[in-house]
């Protein structure tokens, strides 16, 4: 404690394929030695890649939030050379993109039209009820050949609890990075959003988590007053 380095540990984790915590408590502790134990123990699956297509009739424009130092050059995603992340037991993934509606306003520089090519022709699985396919590759953990899975996504609007809890996480993130993506994003709405997700909450990690939406906003507003 007190010297902590976030980038030296994550490094030191991705090189040797493990995984790093910050314990600061024993709630935390019981989190991560005993809820999670499992996780970090049995490796269920090794150099796993995600990659994602978006319909170009559903989706103008997007943009992944995070995994800055994750991303792979699109021909790493059929290299089996190439090393990816790890997953343990009951662990799950989430990639929360921002997206740009077809047919919405895309504020990004304008170019030339092209002399020598024009804009390609959507296929016929443009015309389909999906918003995206997203295939996975990954290696069962004695092998050296990777698997592939692929997975069309449906058009839809729902909101899975999951997803909205993850959206607040994600939007205090860029409240606490003031990203210059964080629109009019405030506190106060993350934290509805939490609460509204909020769900079963067994362990308790979420209320946690609002718990430090609302510390944030105190030492933003304290902050803000000097």
């Amino acid at each position: 404690m007190g010297n902590l380095k976030d980038s030296t540990m994550e490094k030191l984790a991705d090189k040797g394929n493990g995984n790093y915590f910050y314990i600061d408590s024993l709630s935390e502790a019981q989190k991560v030695l005993v809820e999670q134990a499992g996780g970090t123990l049995v490796t269920v699956a090794k150099d796993v890649k995600l990659q994602v297509e978006f319909n170009p009739r559903t989706v103008a424009a997007y943009r992944l939030i995070g995994y800055e130092n994750r991303l792979l050059q699109d021909q790493d995603f059929n290299n089996d050379k190439k090393d990816a992340g790890d997953m343990g037991a009951g662990h799950s993934v989430t990639a929360l993109y921002e997206l740009v509606p077809a047919g919405g306003k895309i504020d990004i520089p304008g170019i030339d039209p092209l002399k020598y090519q024009q804009p390609g022709a959507l296929s016929a699985g443009a015309r389909l009820d999906e918003t995206m396919t997203v295939k996975v590759r990954y290696k069962q953990p004695e092998a050296s050949e990777s698997t592939l899975m692929s997975v069309a996504v449906a058009t839809r609007l729902a909101m899975t609890p999951e997803l909205g809890f993850a959206s607040a996480v994600t939007e205090f993130g860029m409240l606490l990075r003031d990203s210059e993506f964080k629109g009019s994003a405030t506190y106060a709405q993350a934290r509805e959003l939490a609460a509204k997700f909020k769900g079963a909450d067994a362990h308790g990690h979420r209320a946690e988590f609002i718990r430090l939406i609302d510390a944030a906003e105190g030492m933003s507003r304290l902050k803000a007053s000097r």
